[in-house]
């Protein structure tokens, strides 16, 4: 899971002993409380950040600069989770493709070692890679005089989502902005559960799968989290909720037997997987229709009602766990209660974000329909 520091427990030491002398030399610090519910002790307004997950929720609350004061990322989890918007933010931030590369659980191991030779004087990290790093990787990264913050917007809940920003507000001295942002981000969702509440119809059942795998294997559903959460706040009714703790694929049988009326294919930018649902930064709207149509041709699919009602979507995976992501909610209760969002626009939306608090625009392929 993660590369031991065999025969390095004098220079963890002693850089614990030069990162507390640093600490203790800041203007401030202060107290918070994480999404794990720890008391964490970090400088008020961190200038060596090591940021493993979340990057363009980071910016957003940090504004300007933000990659100026980061030393360290997990690169996998951006470049190859979300290749089109590791280049994009790249052109814009030329700095980000010279950080250094501390890795992630998954894919050969985070590397303590990197980690505390970047000399972070605080780590942000998602939940999921707090839980893969386990206490053996977390007490290291604590020995080396890292203070660890953790943050979750994973959860796909209102509460974490504001906790989170909040957190990220305190740690980077941006309390304004990310209130703001944490502000708008609950006004939107609030907006959705209300207009749902007022349409008093029975859900409907709804089928998200992500699309990496291609049409020939069933990819991924989510229970109460991730796109499961998000279809059950936007008044849905989510096959895979008692089937699936977390994320995991459903029987192909038990699809064909729920008659899903709605269909949501997650598409992102997979690098080299070339029967993906392809979606993400530069990527033409036909493009993502074309990887979407065999989908439709599996065997049954044609009796499903979303098949014959024309109800096949597809919503952008970079989009979920992000403070952008009540815009895909929106996009997913307007297309199953669409009388009670007439006035709402989540593209437009989504493009306002981006032109408010991003350095790059939301140009691409993004949230659509099947023609």
């Amino acid at each position: 899971m993660y590369k031991a520091l065999n025969g390095l427990a004098a220079a963890v030491a002693a850089m614990a002993l030069s990162l507390s002398l640093t600490l203790a030399a800041s203007a401030e610090t202060i107290t918070i409380t994480d999404t794990e519910g720890r008391e964490v002790v970090v400088p008020h307004g961190a200038e060596r950040v090591l940021l493993t997950f979340y990057f363009e929720d980071f910016y957003a609350i940090v504004g300007k600069g933000a990659y100026d004061r980061v030393v360290a990322i997990s690169r996998e989890p951006w470049e190859g989770w979300r290749n089109t918007q590791f280049q994009v933010y790249s052109k814009a931030i030329p700095r980000i493709t010279g950080l250094i590369d501390v890795g992630y659980e998954e894919a050969g191991g985070f590397s303590i070692e990197k980690a505390v030779a970047a000399k972070p004087d605080v780590a942000i990290i998602a939940s999921w890679q707090y839980r893969g790093l386990g206490a053996e990787g977390i007490a290291k990264l604590e020995a080396a005089g890292i203070p660890i913050v953790v943050t979750d917007y994973n959860a796909q809940t209102l509460e974490k989502h504001l906790a989170s920003t909040r957190i990220i507000g305190q740690v980077m001295a941006s309390e304004a902005r990310a209130e703001k942002l944490a502000d708008e981000y609950e006004a939107a969702v609030l907006d959705v559960i209300q207009r749902v509440k007022s349409r008093g119809n029975a859900p409907a059942p709804v089928y998200v799968e992500l699309g990496n795998k291609g049409p020939g294997t069933y990819g991924n559903s989510y229970g109460p989290t991730m796109w499961g959460g998000v279809v059950k706040m936007a008044g849905g009714q989510n096959i895979a909720e008692s089937k699936i703790e977390n994320w995991g694929p459903l029987n192909p049988e038990y699809v064909l037997a729920s008659k899903p009326k709605t269909v949501f294919l997650a598409g992102s930018d997979w690098a080299g997987r070339d029967k993906a649902v392809l979606m993400g930064f530069g990527i033409e709207e036909d493009v993502t229709r074309a990887r979407i149509q065999p989908y439709v041709k599996r065997p049954g699919w044609s009796n499903l009602p979303a098949v014959q009602e024309g109800e096949i979507h597809a919503v952008y995976h970079g989009g979920a766990r992000t403070l952008y992501d009540y815009t895909f909610l929106q996009y997913i209760a307007k297309v199953l209660h669409p009388k009670a969002f007439t006035d709402v626009d989540p593209v437009a939306n989504h493009k306002r974000f981006y032109e408010t608090y991003l350095p790059i625009e939301a140009e691409g392929s993004f949230m659509l329909k099947l023609d």
